[in-house]
């Protein structure tokens, strides 16, 4: 079975409520469908994430498919691989991971439907019943967000994750109206970069007296030095996120023993191999992974869970983000969590039916977005 064709369309993903986190507010996400033709009639499904301009992602999937098509669809590692050397790739290895990530992604729901085999099957197999999910606090005030997080806490999460890093005065309030309104239940802090070393050291002080199970990513991403002096300091757990993006990240964030944990997502890695080998890299030094959320479709959500049934040292409260769009791409499955976890499902590749009017009008309101 060869590659026939690569076919790629820009979608716009509006948000139910604005996204507020360190330092932005976001209203929607800009992604970009990626489909992979067969000449066995077969079609794989893939996501890539994107700017909302997306013309760069585009063109660089354009200028890749010719290293694809007419290849055989199995050979992943070596074509994934091969493309990594285009040009500019060279100089940003995390935007490839970011561009080639959706295009791996299709690869294995094309190679999955080929088998009549679910994607975790084809990656060795699931260590587990489950995967457990996170319930992510949504509002502006810290009222909302307490309200937010007591109706999570009442669905079964057993992980609630909230959003720090948006000034000293609104972190405090906030983490403690959460606090206050999930009781015992773990709690997750993340600043997104939002702080320096001395900043993160003075936060996590005064954040401790809420009992946070981690404060994820409180240093700029381009520093896994900063990281570890704030893990060396501090007396709360701290996970990488944004500093992990390449195996070679993680690596060098467990060599330095830099963080407690690692956030990565298939997208940051370069695709669900990368992420496996990253995963190893983690197991190896003892460090659990924690699947990443990014805003996305369950396209992405469907991959990353097929990959979270089959990582060994996975965490619970891992992240899932669908739920903030207005409108999701997928029709089936339902990915919800119910009392925090999804189990398994065993349709073909990834598993997942594209709900065609849905994509149609994201990839209308990208259009419209984009127009002058």
């Amino acid at each position: 079975m060869k590659i026939a064709a690569i076919k790629t369309t820009p979608l716009l993903l509006p948000f139910r409520q604005p996204y507020h986190w360190s330092g932005r507010v976001d209203r929607g996400a800009a992604v970009v469908l990626v489909e992979v033709e067969t000449d066995a009639g077969i079609i794989g499904v893939g996501e890539s994430t994107a700017p909302l301009a997306a013309e760069g992602t585009l063109s660089t999937l354009a200028a890749a498919a010719p290293l694809f098509v007419g290849e055989p669809v199995h050979d992943v590692d070596r074509l994934i691989t091969r493309a990594r050397f285009l040009g500019g790739f060279n100089w940003t290895p995390r935007q490839a991971n970011l561009v080639l990530a959706g295009l791996e992604m299709a690869l294995w729901d094309a190679i999955g439907k080929a088998a009549g085999q679910p994607v975790y099957r084809l990656l060795g197999g699931r260590v587990r019943d489950s995967v457990d999910y996170f319930g992510c606090t949504q509002g502006d005030s810290a009222e909302e967000l307490a309200a937010d997080a007591a109706r999570l806490a009442a669905a079964g999460y057993g992980v609630i994750y909230l959003k720090v890093g948006r000034g000293e005065a609104a972190d405090l309030s906030n983490t403690a109206a959460v606090r206050e309104a999930i009781g015992g239940r773990r709690l997750r802090l993340d600043a997104n970069g939002a702080w320096s070393v001395v900043e993160a050291l003075h936060m996590i002080r005064r954040l401790a007296v809420f009992e946070p199970e981690w404060i994820e990513q409180p240093t700029p991403a381009d520093s896994i030095a900063a990281l570890r002096q704030v893990h060396e300091s501090a007396a709360v757990p701290i996970a990488a996120d944004q500093a992990a993006f390449t195996p070679a990240d993680v690596y060098e964030i467990c060599r330095q023993r830099a963080a407690d944990a690692v956030v990565l997502s298939p997208h940051e890695a370069g695709g669900l191999l990368a992420f496996g080998r990253a995963a190893a890299v983690a197991a190896a030094a003892g460090v659990p992974i924690c699947l990443h959320g990014q805003s996305v479709s369950s396209i992405s959500d469907a991959a990353q869970h097929h990959l979270g049934l089959c990582t060994p040292n996975l965490t619970e409260g891992n992240q899932i983000m669908h739920q903030l769009l207005v409108e999701d791409l997928v029709s089936a499955p339902d990915l919800t969590p119910v009392r925090g976890k999804v189990w398994p499902f065993d349709a073909p590749g990834l598993g997942i039916e594209l709900d065609r009017d849905a994509v149609a009008r994201a990839a209308d309101l990208y259009q419209e977005e984009r127009r002058p």
